[in-house]
């Protein structure tokens, strides 16, 4: 550990340390793993439309073969729960550092596969089955990846900065899904659509390969944040981490469940949906989508750390309110003037929606670390966050579209919203607040 830690005493027989000094090497730890994470299932979200024609037999139900898309897109989020349980327990029980470089591979290694599939039109159903197997892949991968990240950041963060420190890992979120809408955003501008579907989709999937490789060269580079005296002799280590947080810490898991609700919510509608959206029921173009939501995302990236910032000023639970209750309150007006088929306006209204969703991504790991011991710690957020990212991250864009072809309604995907923010809302009330305080070891 760094030597100007401060080593205090902990209940039982364990110990933790309470960093001093900001370790140069967290930040990136903890942002790379998000930045692919989210750059591979963002250029997924993005490309939806022209999968739905590459994978699925589109000639005659476009609508359904679009479903059929964002089904694919749903079907990695069912394993995420199982991803965090799999590698929280190892993470756990031997630490952070190497467990995070497994899943930033894995994740990688995926992403890769899928730019290398064959179509539909060259294997048939085959193609939607490789598909599916490769999100599933992506799916167990990601489980493991943010609880482990926040975990790690939070761990080596002095407790007056973890707030923005923390808000970092969900900067890196942010980050990669603006890298895979810029990168969609060019391909759809210097490509036409026939270049799109014939080669065009494979090229931002292939470019997971190089920011994958940076990944593991600074994972590999980690100091554990869990001391090496504790891995050696796994005192305050838990030996079952799933069974004893489920005994003995089932509210915080049950708190981190509710405040990630919203955060999958509008995350995948804001960010991810919206661009689908706009040229479907807006009349806008491919182009002008990617534009509005790429903007979107450059404003909640910059957003991000002083919402951070704000949370070890102001506290934990003020923020998460005020959000929660900002999107319920405009949600509906937002996608009200998205429909109206004025860009200019349906930018702005986009990226009002974007700022709450930044405020909440940057409060939450910070807050979930709070309310676990390092015994569970990964286990705890990764579990919590996968739980909601099944419920309603990954089927978020499937919902919408579905309320959107079932009812006819073009606010139904704000309602959606509407109802996570009053889930995330009253969770948020139930919070005990944690600023600046030490993390706890058991």
């Amino acid at each position: 550990m760094e030597s100007n830690d401060r080593v205090v005493p902990a209940e039982g027989s364990a110990t933790m340390v309470v960093p001093q000094a900001i370790d140069p090497r967290v930040v990136p730890a903890g942002l790379i793993g998000s930045i692919v994470e989210y750059y591979d299932f963002g250029i997924y979200g993005y490309l939806a439309t022209i999968l739905s024609v590459v994978f699925f037999a589109s000639g005659t139900d476009p609508t359904g073969a679009l479903l059929a898309t964002f089904a694919t897109f749903a079907a990695a989020f069912v394993l995420r729960p199982l991803g965090g349980l799999v590698f929280g327990h190892l993470g756990d029980r031997f630490g952070r550092s190497r467990i995070l470089a497994a899943t930033i591979l894995s994740m990688c290694v995926a992403t890769v596969a899928i730019g290398m599939l064959p179509t539909y039109s060259a294997i048939g159903v085959g193609a939607a089955f490789l598909l599916v197997a490769a999100r599933c892949v992506q799916g167990v991968a990601s489980g493991g990846e943010v609880g482990g990240a926040a975990a790690y950041v939070a761990e080596k963060s002095p407790p007056s900065r973890r707030g923005f420190l923390c808000s970092t890992v969900q900067l890196g979120a942010l980050t990669g899904a603006l890298l895979a809408s810029v990168a969609v955003t060019v391909l759809t501008s210097v490509l036409t659509h026939d270049q799109l579907v014939s080669w065009g989709w494979r090229v931002p999937f292939l470019l997971s390969l190089p920011l994958g490789l940076v990944g593991l060269w600074i994972r590999f580079r980690l100091e554990d944040s869990v001391g090496d005296d504790e891995l050696s002799s796994g005192r305050g280590l838990a030996s079952a981490p799933a069974a004893e947080l489920v005994r003995a810490h089932l509210p915080a898991l049950l708190r981190t469940l509710g405040l990630s609700t919203l955060l999958f919510a509008g995350y995948y509608v804001v960010y991810v949906y919206a661009s689908t959206h706009l040229q479907r029921t807006g009349g806008f173009s491919a182009g002008a989508a990617f534009w509005s939501t790429t903007t979107t995302l450059v404003v909640s990236c910059l957003a991000m750390p002083l919402f951070g910032h704000l949370a070890d000023k102001w506290g934990r639970k003020p923020l998460l309110f005020g959000a929660a209750v900002a999107f319920g309150v405009l949600a509906v007006p937002a996608f009200a003037v998205m429909n109206n088929h004025d860009f200019v306006l349906a930018l702005l209204a986009q990226v009002v929606l974007g700022l709450p969703e930044s405020a909440l991504m940057g409060v939450v790991f910070a807050t979930f670390a709070e309310m676990f011991p390092s015994r569970v710690r990964y286990t705890g957020i990764a579990l919590g966050f996968n739980l909601a990212s099944m419920a309603v991250g990954g089927t978020a864009p499937l919902i919408c579209l579905w309320l959107l072809d079932t009812t006819g309604n073009a606010l139904a995907p704000a309602w959606f919203l509407v109802a996570a923010a009053v889930i995330s809302a009253g969770t948020a009330l139930t919070l005990t607040e944690t600023r600046g305080t030490a993390l706890r070891a058991s």
